[in-house]
């Protein structure tokens, strides 16, 4: 498993189009994946559970993957997470 802490750093957060981007990039990798904020966790490849987060920019969020790709999947959510032209 790989554990990894991001900051969020879209203006809107996690929600509407970044979060679509977010889960899009989820779905390119077989492992499974999860996002957890303080003591939620949800899985990084349902639309309803990231947005039932409500995570704002600036939240630190935890992602975690387990699987063939976890590393590369990682990576990858890291990414998005730290781009904050998508809105």
């Amino acid at each position: 498993m790989t554990v990894k802490e991001a900051v969020v750093s879209s203006k809107v957060g996690l929600y509407a189009r970044p979060a679509t981007f977010f889960i899009q990039k989820a779905n390119e990798y077989v492992s499974s994946i999860w996002v957890e904020v303080e003591d939620s966790r949800v899985n990084a490849k349902s639309l309803l559970g990231v947005l039932s987060m409500g995570i704002l920019q600036g939240t630190v969020v935890k992602l975690m993957a387990d699987g063939p790709d976890e590393k590369e999947a990682i990576d990858g959510l890291v990414e998005v997470l730290a781009c904050d032209t998508v809105n």
